[in-house]
């Protein structure tokens, strides 16, 4: 009988490679929390400065879909970071019902350290990874993203 992780019959001689991704991406996530949480910020915090840093106004919509969260998490997050002083809102004066988002001097200090720790984390990824081998991780992952879609 082949031997399998588990020893029984019928489990797989080796995990699913969508279970394996999966954990390995949490566990990245997580130490990439903890990295920014260790410079003074979080996840939501870095993405919203990134994307302002992309472009430096936004309105709400624009950053919800950059951070990838719903309007009302986002606005959470921004009334954290206007008390912070990270960011300010104002009106649109195009459109009276939107707001646009503004980094402030704080927030652009904030930038600068998370960016720094950001890289260092991307540096620690990338430990004993070849040019090579990065170009052919991002290839796999886009293939395992594209075979993951339904269509």
């Amino acid at each position: 009988m082949p031997r399998t992780v588990s020893g029984q019959p019928g489990a797989p001689s080796r995990p699913p490679i969508g279970l394996h991704l999966d954990r390995v991406a949490r566990h990245v996530s997580r130490e990439f929390d903890q990295a920014l949480v260790a410079a003074g910020g979080s996840r939501p915090i870095w993405l919203v400065l990134l994307a302002l840093t992309i472009n430096t106004e936004a309105n709400q919509r624009q950053l919800a879909d950059f951070v990838g969260i719903r309007g009302a998490t986002l606005t959470h997050h921004l009334n954290a970071m206007e008390s912070a002083g990270l960011v300010v809102r104002s009106r649109d004066p195009e459109n009276r019902r939107s707001h646009v988002v503004r980094r402030t001097p704080v927030g652009d200090e904030i930038f600068l350290r998370l960016r720094e720790a950001a890289t260092a984390f991307d540096t620690r990824l990338r430990r004993g990874l070849s040019a090579k081998d990065i170009d052919t991780l991002r290839t796999l992952l886009e293939r395992l993203s594209s075979n993951s879609s339904r269509s």
